[in-house]
């Protein structure tokens, strides 16, 4: 897609000690991971196996070599499908489309290898590649925009070597992660957990007023179970070992910035890609860009809730092979919920959204009759355009999470795509239901459940 989604987290209204020129560059940059540049076209992304022989990719690439495509960037890696085999991710030149397609025949009938390519820039009544098994993340987890140490200029930590250093630390333990390995665990320095402490102390003392009830519900839970208090940063392990016990999602780390499509697709398998490092010491109100502040304090007790696990996944699913103008509308309908969503529960609107509960001073301004306030409708939610440099002038309240749940099951059924998805929780793997036989078998599923709850009920009456 073409829009730039960047949001700033951390308090963006103007504090007694700061001048004019701070508070006019707060909220220039940042990214909730719904930024996709537009020139990512000029490069196509593949991944090729080739089984483990003497040979085998030198005579591959002899085969770019013989068609002029110029390999960008390569690398390889044992494949997880195959002991035999080893899987090579390779960038290209987009101009070379025409001849990757005729590499791509030869690989497939002179040399025997498998080749998925990862491009998003598909024909027009093509069906984008997306994830079918959760370990397929794997594939685009280091697709991203930019790496976790690349500060721009203004960043609070540019011209500081130690916090950039630690950053590419961060940056390089997630970029080697893979699915199914334990998140390594960090040890953070005593200016680092001071920092946290700062931030952990006053947003807890706002929650139990402006944050919705689900969300005060699981905070003493993660208190008591992953670490969270003042004086010590939570691993990211531990947090997504609770989260896996009580909806299933888990955290990965991520390195950098991925694109809406990508970051969307992780949410699909309930999988939530987060920062580990942590904002700049000099200024622990303020953050460019998401870090473990806003992923632990404000994304993670909500993924602990049924109901708003459920709500995350059918935007995740929604997002699946759908063409990238509905890219664009489900990355702002995740914009307007999970990062910056208001509910109703009873007579008062509370924040769920996570921009929101990690930021001191919207999550207050959200709450007075300064913004505009309008119901929760995918459609129209979904085109609404919103500022970047300053607090938000428009707010979406939905009814509960279950309400909002079924407008975006509704939605999704708009998205024009041959087929429907269903996630297997089992199997940890999405259905595709593009034939009878897999119908049936959803039948029977849904048969089998429904017989129990018949049971149930009949046993209750």
């Amino acid at each position: 897609m073409d829009a730039i989604y960047k949001k700033v987290n951390g308090d963006c209204g103007p504090q007694p000690e700061e001048g004019k020129e701070e508070q006019g560059t707060r909220r220039r940059r940042g990214s909730m991971y719904l930024e996709e540049e537009t020139n990512k076209s000029e490069v196509i992304s593949c991944i090729f196996s080739l089984k483990e022989e003497i040979g085998a990719l030198a005579r591959a690439l002899r085969l770019f070599e013989d068609k002029g495509i110029n390999l960008i960037h390569i690398e390889s890696r044992p494949s997880r499908m195959n002991t035999n085999e080893y899987e090579f991710f390779i960038n290209v030149d987009a101009n070379c489309s025409q001849a990757l397609d005729e590499v791509i025949n030869s690989l497939g009938t002179q040399i025997s290898g498998t080749v998925h390519e990862l491009t998003r820039n598909k024909e027009k009544d093509t069906v984008p590649w997306f994830p079918n098994d959760i370990q397929d993340l794997d594939r685009f987890a280091n697709q991203i925009l930019s790496y976790g140490s690349e500060l721009e200029a203004d960043h609070p930590g540019f011209t500081d070597p130690v916090y950039r250093a630690r950053r590419k630390e961060f940056a390089d333990i997630a970029y080697n992660y893979r699915h199914g390995q334990p998140i390594p665990k960090v040890e953070y320095t005593e200016e680092e957990k001071a920092t946290w402490g700062k931030v952990f102390r006053e947003l807890k003392t706002l929650y139990p007023t402006y944050a919705c009830r689900e969300h005060n519900r699981v905070f003493p839970l993660l208190e008591k179970y992953c670490g969270y208090k003042q004086d010590n940063i939570p691993q990211l392990e531990d947090v997504s070992r609770f989260l896996q016990s009580c909806t299933g999602f888990r955290l990965r780390p991520v390195a950098g910035l991925l694109s809406s499509r990508d970051f969307l697709a992780g949410l699909a398998f309930r999988v939530f890609h987060s920062t580990q490092y942590i904002r700049h010491s000099s200024k622990p109100r303020y953050t460019p860009e998401p870090d473990i502040c806003h992923e632990l304090l404000g994304h993670v007790p909500l993924f602990a809730d049924p109901g708003f696990a459920q709500f995350s996944q059918e935007i995740g699913l929604a997002s699946l092979g759908a063409p990238d103008e509905y890219i664009e509308k489900l990355a702002t309908v995740y914009w307007f919920t999970v990062e910056f969503g208001l509910c109703k529960q009873g007579s008062e609107i509370k924040a769920y959204g996570a921009g929101l509960l990690s930021s001191f001073g919207e999550l207050q301004y959200s709450l007075t009759d300064k913004p505009q306030v309008l119901p929760f409708d995918p459609e129209k939610t979904s085109i609404q355009k919103y500022p970047i440099t300053e607090y938000q002038p428009i707010y979406f309240v939905a009814e509960s999470f279950e309400d909002a749940k079924e407008k975006v099951r509704k939605f999704a059924g708009t998205i024009p795509r041959p087929f429907t998805v269903r996630y297997n929780p089992y199997t940890q793997s999405v259905e595709v239901l593009d034939n009878t036989q897999r119908l049936r078998n959803l039948a029977d599923s849904i048969g089998s459940e429904m017989g129990k709850l018949c049971e149930a009920l009949r046993k209750l009456a």
